[in-house]
């Protein structure tokens, strides 16, 4: 296959959330994070490690934007942590926390690396989980006053902002299974009402943007993996076809559409939740971007899910590599939706890195995944699918939710103890990416 080049003005850029990077957890007036709170619990991260110091990004973004500049970057999308704005998660503004983006975003622009800020990557203040977290209604106003602060200090220089990211592991990880923070393995009932919440948060927020400045770009970023049959036997086609509409898309069909999936309903039974009026039109305006955030794919069969299909390869974090099916996804929500514009705010792989001869980082398997992905966005663009931009996850290795320290998706390697940076093959590579604004497949 030939070259493939992408449009004139396609964004090219790197992702990071701010527990995952940033560190300072308890600095310059910051509030706790339920993430701080959850990796400070016994058991629950690998290794016991923390996110306290996690990149010190806080305190070393002049080196990762020279960094960023480095590899060429367009566009560095990047999270507030709600608390170290807002340590109360309303009320009083924290001058330090706001400080510290006002100098990010600055020197970003100083970079001609456009900023793209999502305003709620997971960490969530403590005092607000303590009064029952996204359980409670009130707390997406809470969300909408945060937001509002944000876009007041930084809208003049600011323009793409994203509601919240992955708001569905949220609620199925944050208060399902209690595998992500806050660990509340709750009842269905609460689940489905955060998943409500989450959404009427959205819906508040972007109010809230457009208030301020209606010029500015308001989105949402969601995880929308790929759900693919275990075989062309129809059984297996409307098993797979059932796990999309009822639950991958439970996010993606409400703001698009001002409704619940009729498969979403009838899936949550008596835990549907309560929903007052007027809910469903704040959820759905219209946005001017979609994140989406894919890293692999869900095979169901009529059995239940296929969890290691043969023949495929996986990343060292257990997720199977299937770049078509991603494009199958582009495709089918292009299809079935009214889309907005298209950002791929997240896409990469983990594995395990090492040091190598010369300093160097031999990431092959990371380049030839990118390589797949970024070949098959560029085809679902031949397609008609209307992607603007893609980020790679993540600009550098960091503090991997539950993983802790020991998987590595980053295009930049850190030395966790010594905080020293060096650009992978794969950061190498991607840089002639974005010099050419193409992929040889």
């Amino acid at each position: 296959m030939d070259t493939l080049h992408f449009p004139s003005n396609f964004v090219w850029g790197a992702a990071t959330a701010s527990y995952q990077v940033e560190g300072a957890w308890n600095e310059d007036g910051k509030g706790e994070s339920i993430w701080d709170r959850y990796s400070h619990t016994p058991g629950k991260i690998t290794n016991a490690d923390t996110g306290d110091v996690a990149c010190d990004h806080y305190h070393r973004y002049p080196e990762d934007i020279a960094l960023m500049r480095q590899l060429g970057l367009k566009a560095y999308r990047f999270s507030i942590s709600w608390p170290r704005v807002l340590p109360c998660g309303f009320g009083r503004i924290n001058p330090a926390g706001l400080d510290f983006y006002d100098r990010l975003v600055d020197g970003l622009l100083a970079a001609n690396i456009e900023p793209f800020i999502t305003l709620h990557h997971w960490d969530f203040p403590q005092v607000l989980q303590e009064k029952g977290g996204w359980i409670n209604r009130d707390n997406p106003y809470y969300f909408a006053d945060f937001t509002a602060v944000m876009v007041k200090r930084l809208g003049d220089r600011v323009c793409r902002w994203a509601t919240l990211n992955e708001p569905r592991d949220i609620a199925l990880s944050g208060y399902g299974s209690g595998d992500h923070a806050p660990g509340v393995a709750g009842d269905w009932k609460s689940v489905y009402q955060v998943i409500h919440n989450l959404l009427v948060a959205h819906g508040l927020a972007v109010q809230a943007i457009r208030a301020v400045n209606p010029a500015l770009e308001a989105g949402i970023v969601l995880d929308l993996w790929g759900v693919d049959p275990a075989s062309d036997d129809p059984v297996d086609v409307a098993a797979a076809d059932h796990v999309w509409k009822s639950e991958r898309t439970m996010f993606l069909h409400p703001v698009l559409t001002g409704y619940y999936h009729p498969a979403m309903i009838d899936g949550s039974g008596s835990f549907f939740p309560d929903v007052r009026p007027g809910d469903m039109a704040l959820i759905s305006q219209k946005l001017d971007f979609l994140g989406i955030n894919s890293y692999s794919r869900t095979v169901v069969g009529a059995q239940g899910f296929i969890n290691k299909v043969p023949g495929s390869d996986y990343t060292d974090i257990g997720w199977e590599i299937c770049a078509p099916s991603f494009r199958r996804t582009l495709k089918r929500i292009t299809n079935e939706y009214n889309l907005p514009p298209i950002y791929i705010t997240e896409n990469g792989a983990a594995y395990n890195d090492v040091l190598g001869p010369q300093g160097r980082i031999l990431d092959e398997r990371r380049i030839d995944y990118l390589r797949q992905h970024i070949t098959q966005i560029n085809l679902a663009i031949q397609d008609g699918v209307d992607i603007r931009g893609f980020f790679v996850w993540s600009l550098m290795d960091n503090f991997e939710w539950g993983h802790g320290f020991t998987k590595r998706f980053g295009i930049i390697w850190v030395d966790f103890e010594t905080q020293k940076r060096i650009i992978k093959d794969s950061g190498e590579w991607y840089r002639t990416v974005i010099a050419s604004n193409s992929v040889a497949p």
